[in-house]
């Protein structure tokens, strides 16, 4: 399937961080894109303006006859739409409903329409405290919050939706991921926007614990690309794939490296605080040669690239602002 000239796509979670990138990149390449979220974390101001190619609906994934409303006449599902992290600690029913109950209203609508597929956007959350310091798709999983227990229902259901009823599905293991329209007053946001938006405001940026602590970050560009070749490419059917760079990066490292990129050196220190009471990974890192292999996928972006990437955002941002 050719992701370009005319396909109509649906993506849930459409105005949040990663699904308005998606949306963005998919009216890029001429199709017709529909928007499907609550706006409990997704922003208005996240959706490109004034497209004839773009719908908007306000909805819930819970609905199950709006799902399949919306998607009788789609081509393709992109299903970003989730309650983060914390919303899902302090409310795991709530996690429950939308997480696992959501995703399967959106297979099962699937299954009765002319979609061709369904993307589904997991996490590296589904791994938990790995025992394997390079994470691969085949390794056992233990999440440590609810989080990460749906997530990985509902790939587990996009896997059973294949082998059972011939919906074709792949599902993506997003790995740490920045970039721009990551919004730093969220309180679940990527630790970059938090720490660009900090020292920007020549604030010291707020590490957890000792800092020494590592993640694999990954520049929402790239993470764009995968999800379109995992969409397009037939290799990608009934596959769970990672998506990261493979390369550890120390959270003492990344604030140093942001406060220098901002010139605040010698004006702003990091400061460190209690650790975080989810999320207490010590070191993550993922192996990425599955994707590599199948869909012949890597990134291009390197840290030092994504952040320069992200620092320009934020000052465009602070000028439009200024306005």
């Amino acid at each position: 399937m050719s992701i370009k000239n005319n396909k109509k796509i649906l993506v849930t979670g459409g105005a949040g961080f990663i699904g308005s990138n998606i949306v963005e990149e998919l009216l890029k390449l001429e199709n017709e894109v529909i928007i499907l979220d609550d706006f409990f974390t997704g922003k208005s101001e996240n959706i490109p303006p004034n497209n004839e190619n773009l719908k908007i609906i306000k909805g819930d994934i819970r609905d199950y006859g709006l799902i399949k409303d919306i998607i009788n006449d789609v081509d393709l599902v992109i299903h970003t739409a989730a309650r983060n992290v914390i919303v899902s600690t302090k409310d795991p029913r709530n996690d429950f409903e939308v997480n696992i109950g959501g995703t399967l209203n959106i297979l099962l609508a699937a299954m009765d329409s002319n979609v061709q597929k369904v993307v589904y956007s997991s996490s590296a959350s589904v791994y938990g405290n790995s025992k394997q310091l390079l994470e691969s798709e085949d390794d056992p999983t233990f999440p440590l919050a609810p989080y990460g227990v749906s997530k990985l229902a509902g790939e587990n259901y996009c896997m059973v939706f294949y082998e059972t009823y011939g919906l074709q599905t792949s599902a993506l293991r997003y790995f740490n991921v920045y970039g721009p329209k990551q919004s730093p007053e969220n309180p679940y946001s990527g630790v970059i926007s938090k720490f660009f938006s900090n020292a920007l405001n020549d604030s010291p940026p707020q590490i957890h614990g000792d800092g020494r602590q590592t993640r694999d970050f990954t520049f929402i560009d790239d993470v764009v690309e995968a999800t379109l070749l995992a969409a397009e490419s037939p290799k990608g059917n009934g596959e769970v794939f990672n998506v990261a760079t493979g390369i550890e990066t120390n959270i003492n490292e990344l604030a140093d490296k942001i406060i220098e990129l901002c010139g605040k050196e010698g004006k702003i220190k990091p400061v460190h605080i209690d650790r975080r009471d989810i999320d207490n990974v010590r070191r993550r890192c993922a192996n990425i040669e599955k994707i590599r292999r199948k869909l012949r996928w890597e990134p291009q972006y390197s840290l030092d690239a994504g952040l320069k990437a992200t620092l320009k955002w934020f000052q465009e941002k602070s000028v439009n602002k200024g306005r």
